[in-house]
């Protein structure tokens, strides 16, 4: 695959909506599972050997239908390592996927896989480089800037996810690649449970931004049922 053949991109795609009721929301992932089983299906070989940075819980794991050799997976919270998949084929490292030593240390792979934690990266750019460096193809789900979008104009809080644009102009520079743009919207039944998603989530990050009169009044005035997610797919092979 040349780089020229192999990048289309699609910034416009239908946005995708889920309605949930209030009760339902035992587990808070839901568009993290959504992105994980849209970025398995985008993957058309067969990788055998596989890292998978941000493995959280296992999501991706679970959704590999085909006969794998070896699955390695980095995640920094222990709570979602410990819910992981155990096997003789699986192995887990609690630590940071940006530790460029630990993978080194790992040597080469058929496919290197992240859904949902690359945003996190303190240096995405240098990380990028060393994961082209071991690994022969790659498959991203990231999400950006578009997520939460109408909090962030209605706050005028500073936006902390990548830019979809420069994101895809990063990744086309690192692979030969077909990118892809998603945007999805959960429906709620009431501003309470979309700022109480948000907060167990994972997808804002962790942060307090708001002071309490503030997040009240962005749950009195939030103009939406739903709430945005932006999410940019990468599959693609190294140059």
């Amino acid at each position: 695959m040349t780089k020229k053949s192999g990048l289309r991109e699609n910034h416009n795609r239908h946005v995708l909506e889920f309605s949930r009721r209030a009760g339902s929301y035992s587990e808070h992932n839901i568009i993290q599972k959504k992105v994980a089983q849209k970025l398995i299906g985008s993957i058309t070989s067969r990788p055998r050997r596989i890292l998978d940075l941000g493995c959280g819980s296992g999501a991706i794991h679970d959704l590999i239908d085909w006969e794998i050799e070896s699955f390695t997976g980095i995640d920094k919270a222990d709570q979602m390592c410990a819910l992981h998949p155990r096997g003789e084929h699986i192995t887990l490292l609690q630590a940071d996927f940006e530790d460029l030593k630990l993978l080194k240390s790992l040597g080469h792979f058929d496919m290197v896989i992240s859904s949902s934690a690359l945003q996190w990266a303190s240096n995405l750019p240098r990380l990028l480089d060393h994961i082209a460096s071991m690994t022969d193809e790659v498959a991203f789900a990231i999400f950006c800037d578009g997520t939460f979008e109408t909090i962030y104009r209605m706050t005028g809080m500073e936006q902390f996810l990548p830019k979809s644009t420069q994101l895809r102009k990063l990744l086309e520079s690192k692979f030969a690649c077909r990118c892809e743009i998603e945007r999805y919207r959960l429906d709620f039944p009431n501003n309470i449970s979309k700022f109480r998603y948000i907060k167990r989530s994972g997808v804002s990050g962790g942060e307090r931004r708001l002071s309490v009169k503030e997040t009240r009044r962005l749950i009195r005035e939030y103009p939406h049922s739903y709430l945005e997610f932006e999410v940019l797919f990468c599959v693609g092979k190294t140059l």
